[in-house]
């Protein structure tokens, strides 16, 4: 045991002292910060110039329609299509021909520049010209009153869910707090699993290819090599994962803190385009976040991490034993890449039915539950399917890191010849 608790001590500080670990350990809950808040911050930057957009309205009821804003000045035009064509005034950024009625042929506008026309621009001007058709379109029915009417028939409804306990309790939900916490949690695991076994798969490949192996076997048994490999890298991916979460934590508190007229210029711009949350609703989302069980969220995602990295790691392991060089093992990942993308697809699928069967049953399977189940955790499932999932997951992974040793042992000092599958079931017999 000491001498297992050496290699395990061995592998962690070596893989965390690395400066590519610290680097990605630092950098990434930076760069998921900024993808956050960086958007937000360049739609709020406004360049400052002001673009001329020159009007040819051959009606005469669109162009007072148009007024101008920060970014855009809207000029009626007395020339002729032709005459803005030849024209060399740089100043135009763009001209709007409106030839007829837009009711009677709404092809009949067309905007015109040199440059590729803006999105906001656009926008613009099909809100203000698709507001005057509703307008015209509800004058030719002729009803007094009818644009009223429709104006006051409009209604926004969004159902209050709630959920019941067995106890009597009664708890606000959510389906997009459920899915995204679910989508989160099974793409962190779907990703640790994948990176890390590799990692293993790696770390023995190396060592055997350096035929160092020959020389640690001497004194130290194989299963506590592998092991003392596998449990080092697994608290080192542990370690990411929490040093994650508090840098991302405090990386979104600072956030706000600093850039506070983000949020202020995001909610003003709900407010403009009628979206804006009442309070109600603001109180009701915050109600939803408290139901969430963070907690127990967090516990299952270290119970299925736990019990997917053995299973992954220990066939990573006993693969990069059974080759002779790296190409070997690009082979063998294939297949256990497709598993884990099959288990990824199921994952985000069964937020939209995780009572399904496929969804049921995947969350059962040790190769697709770590990922499948996590993702069904935010949406209440059973407490007995949660237990004989992690029953079978550790079950799987105990078995497979007894096989895998047993390959280990004889595959790390097997140089030369590939062996066949046929050769490998003999090694789990030899005694």
């Amino acid at each position: 045991m000491n001498k297992l608790s050496l290699i395990v001590r061995k592998e962690y500080i070596q893989r965390v002292s690395k400066k590519s670990f610290l680097l990605l350990t630092f950098l990434m809950p930076f760069l998921f910060v900024a993808m956050m808040f960086v958007p937000l911050w360049l739609s709020s930057v406004k360049s400052g110039e002001v673009r001329n957009v020159v009007i040819v309205d051959r009606t005469g009821k669109y162009a007072p329609l148009f007024e101008n804003t920060d970014s855009y000045r809207f000029i009626h035009g007395d020339k002729s299509m032709e005459a803005y064509r030849a024209d060399d005034n740089r100043e135009i950024f763009a001209v709007l021909n409106i030839a007829s009625d837009l009711l009677q042929d709404p092809s009949a506008a067309t905007l015109y520049s040199e440059k590729q026309i803006p999105k906001d621009l656009s926008s613009l001007i099909n809100r203000v010209l698709t507001k005057r058709m509703e307008q015209d379109k509800l004058a030719s029915f002729q009803i007094p009153g009818l644009e009223k009417i429709i104006k006051e028939s409009r209604v926004s409804f969004n159902i209050h869910t709630v959920k019941w306990g067995k106890d009597g309790s009664e708890h606000v939900s959510s389906i997009q707090i459920a899915q995204l916490t679910g989508f989160l949690s099974t793409f962190i695991i779907y990703m640790f699993i994948l990176m890390y076994g590799a990692m293993v798969m790696q770390g023995v490949m190396e060592e055997k290819t350096s035929r160092i192996m020959e020389i640690m076997v001497s004194s130290v048994k194989p299963f506590d090599l592998m092991m003392g490999k596998i449990i080092g890298i697994g608290l080192v991916g542990l370690t990411q994962i929490f040093l994650w979460g508090i840098l991302v934590g405090i990386l979104l508190v600072a956030g706000g803190l600093f850039f506070p007229g983000l949020t202020q210029a995001d909610a003003a711009a709900q407010v403009q385009a009628g979206s804006m949350m009442t309070d109600s609703s603001t109180l009701q989302w915050i109600a939803t976040l408290q139901s969430v069980s963070f907690i127990e969220l967090i516990s299952y995602f270290i119970f299925y991490f736990i019990g997917g990295y053995l299973l992954y790691a220990s066939v990573f392991a006993a693969i990069a034993s059974a080759v002779n060089s790296p190409e070997d093992t690009q082979q063998f990942m294939v297949p256990i890449t497709i598993l884990l993308g099959f288990a990824l697809y199921v994952g985000i699928y069964s937020s939209e039915n995780p009572d399904g069967a496929m969804a049921f049953w995947c969350s059962l399977i040790p190769f697709t539950s770590p990922v499948v189940m996590i993702m069904r955790i935010p949406f209440e499932v059973p407490i007995w399917q949660k237990l004989l999932s992690i029953t079978l997951l550790f079950a799987a992974a105990i078995g497979l890191v007894y096989f895998a040793a047993r390959i280990y042992r004889v595959g790390i000092l097997m140089y030369g010849k590939k062996p066949h599958l046929k050769e490998i079931l003999k090694w789990i017999t030899f005694r």
